[in-house]
């Protein structure tokens, strides 16, 4: 692939009418963590009122440069999901520019907060619980390759998680332990949120995206145990939150009910 952007760049050039969104295949294939990132940057988009086409692919993860979907199409490819934010930012759509100085900072601090704790529980019940590794991820990750090379990526790809999951301390946590600092993390957003719309003010910005896209995620998931679930379900203001911008957001997409 050209024209690849990893970093920040401003672009005053206008947002084109032909931008693609790749991501795994959606009924069969993604898995939880790779769903939730899909589903946060398609919100955003959709906030920023931006217009875009969602391509599936099988080898979504193996065509993104960085190997992380979602990858963004618009002239040139942007890889990942904070980078995609960036991306759309520095062209003039921002959803946070408003924001003080102390709500950016909040907001920063807050959005390290889900990426520390939600992504890497995410990360951990897919491909480390095994009941949810044997039942869930294996014949979902590798369903769209032939055997024996989808059996070699599902192990492939589980060594690259169980490595990046060490120096953060949660490979060698217990289930309990991840579902306890879940709940720690869901608490903390129930009390920032407490009774109001959105986290930040009157209108979403891209925290609000990144909530939805793993909230929404975790509960529509069917996993053999429920756990991840009940836990965020234990917080009603959390939940009111995602369905107000499911509603918002996608008011007639069927396949979001």
């Amino acid at each position: 692939m050209n024209d690849i952007i990893w970093n920040d760049r401003t672009d005053e050039t206008p947002w084109p009418n032909n931008a693609q969104l790749f991501q795994p295949l959606e009924l069969e294939q993604i898995l939880l963590p790779d769903n939730a990132n899909c589903l946060y940057i398609q919100t955003f988009l959709r906030m920023c009122d931006l217009d875009f086409e969602i391509i599936y692919r099988s080898n979504a993860e193996f065509m993104s440069p960085s190997g992380k979907v979602p990858f963004l199409k618009c002239g040139p490819y942007i890889c990942e999901a904070d980078a995609i934010v960036n991306f759309v930012n520095n062209k003039g759509y921002s959803l946070s520019k408003d924001l003080d100085p102390s709500n950016k900072a909040d907001l920063r601090a807050f959005t390290s907060l889900v990426n520390s704790v939600l992504v890497f529980a995410e990360l951990y019940i897919t491909w480390c619980e095994p009941s949810v590794y044997n039942e869930v991820t294996r014949p979902r990750y590798g369903s769209g390759y032939p055997w024996p090379l989808n059996t070699v990526l599902t192990y492939k790809k589980r060594k690259q998680v169980i490595k990046m999951l060490k120096p953060h301390g949660f490979y060698d946590m217990s289930i309990n332990e991840v579902y306890k600092k879940v709940e720690t993390c869901c608490q903390c957003l129930s009390t920032k949120l407490d009774n109001n719309n959105y986290f930040f003010g009157e209108q979403p910005t891209e925290f609000d995206a990144l909530v939805f896209g793993h909230v929404y995620t975790i509960l529509t998931t069917p996993l053999p145990t429920n756990k991840f679930s009940a836990i965020v379900r234990g917080f009603p203001n959390i939940v009111a939150h995602c369905e107000r911008i499911e509603k918002t957001y996608y008011p007639s997409d069927k396949s979001r009910k």
